[in-house]
């Protein structure tokens, strides 16, 4: 399931990309799994581009689970919840891959730290956007698939 996923996310990456990474889990959730479900589509991705995979990040704070927090509470356990592994290592287009994007605050915290460590530009691919049950509009592009694009689409 891993690489057919990967190979679908790749054909979404963007031309230029130097390395691919991933959101890694905290260590418990990883013991808990078994195995880091972005690790295993970022390498998926990474293949299917010919572009090398790295684990630039780790997670500093294990912030639990997201699931019931609004989008401030993520905002804020994922405020200094991720490092860079090794200063040198940041080149400078990363592919950032997660498997479920909600509000987007891991992906935002990732991709401040990547910034701040030597990348000019970070991307961001999913697997899967999850949608806000609160009764607001989850997305803010109209149509059919509102901030949704498949392969073969151009990105909104």
């Amino acid at each position: 399931m891993g690489r057919a996923l990967g190979r679908a996310m790749a054909t979404c990456a963007p031309p230029g990309v130097d390395a691919v990474t991933w959101v890694p889990l905290a260590r418990r959730r990883k013991a808990e799994r078994g195995f880091d479900q972005a690790r295993v589509l970022a390498v998926a991705v990474g293949r299917e581009l010919g572009v090398p995979t790295r684990g630039l990040l780790r997670r500093r704070v294990a912030s639990g689970p997201q699931a019931k927090r609004d989008a401030e509470a993520r905002r804020a356990a994922m405020r200094g919840a991720f490092v860079v592994r090794d200063r040198a290592a940041v080149p400078g287009h990363v592919l950032l891959v997660d498997d479920v994007l909600t509000t987007g605050a891991t992906a935002a915290a990732c991709a401040e730290v990547l910034l701040e460590h030597g990348a000019a530009q970070v991307s961001l691919v999913v697997a899967a956007r999850a949608l806000l049950r609160t009764g607001r509009r989850a997305y803010t592009h109209p149509g059919p698939r509102p901030g949704l694009w498949l392969p073969g689409d151009h990105p909104r």
